[in-house]
């Protein structure tokens, strides 16, 4: 071999060097423990059970996620479960727990490493069919009316910051009944999740009167996770991305 052939090898061998790097491995047998909920049409059991596994679990959100970790190369398992202050909490306290569809609020940032964004939403406060409540231009307005909300989720955190006092339910669905019913005046809810919700109880009539918030919807990771792991499943949904995962075109179910 020539001084200048070995040389040509070796610049070729840096260069691939730098055009592939080296994935960090994991230990073995490693795999993240995913939970999520029924929040559709993100993520959603078969049947709306309050608890399925892995291909029983479905929604826009779910198959963002399985495709992010079949691409990351990582294997996990994937459980629904009720009630949402469950699950957040377990992700919490455990390592290698991770936990979506969930948004990114000051309160939470530091809490979790995160991965995303998956989708965006919007929250609202929603009137019952009939009623005279007219459209509101703050939550300041709100104030003199009964609101109810979704135990810990974004919405009723929201509103909390906001120093309203939403009659949390452990079942967002359970505030249609109570909205129609005339036991609250507003529901602070996410939409499009809302919508999805009221087809499925037979609601129509709803209306928007206050659009509060917007927020990004990610996968949130126990602080304990490797950071090669939250690195390979950004770059698998940054790459989804330019396919048009999350998007109206890929999931009409969103828009």
């Amino acid at each position: 071999m020539t001084v200048k052939t070995a040389w040509l090898l070796c610049l070729l061998s840096l260069s691939g060097a730098v055009a592939l790097p080296a994935q960090a491995e994991l230990p073995a047998g490693y795999q993240v423990v995913l939970q999520t909920e029924n929040f559709p049409p993100f993520n959603m059991a078969e049947n709306e059970k309050n608890f399925a596994r892995d291909a029983n679990i479905q929604g826009v959100s779910t198959t963002i996620v399985r495709e992010m970790f079949k691409r990351a190369g990582i294997n996990y398992s994937l459980t629904l479960r009720f009630p949402w202050s469950r699950i957040y909490d377990a992700t919490l306290a455990n390592a290698n727990h991770g936990l979506f569809s969930t948004s990114m609020n000051e309160a939470r940032r530091p809490l979790f490493k995160w991965v995303g964004p998956i989708a965006k939403v919007e929250r609202v406060l929603l009137a019952g069919p009939g009623s005279n409540i007219p459209n509101l231009t703050s939550l300041e307005q709100a104030r003199q009316y009964r609101i109810g909300s979704y135990k810990d989720s974004a919405a009723a955190q929201a509103l909390e910051k906001a120093g309203l006092q939403p009659n949390n339910a452990l079942r967002d669905q359970e505030n249609i009944g109570k909205l129609t019913s005339g036991k609250i005046d507003l529901w602070g809810t996410t939409d499009p999740v809302w919508r999805y919700q009221a087809r499925q109880e037979g609601v129509t009539g709803l209306r928007n009167v206050l659009t509060f918030d917007r927020a990004d919807l990610y996968l949130a990771l126990n602080l304990d996770t490797p950071d090669e792991v939250v690195s390979r499943l950004q770059q698998a949904l940054d790459q989804m991305k330019t396919e048009g995962y999350g998007t109206c075109n890929k999931h009409p179910e969103l828009c």
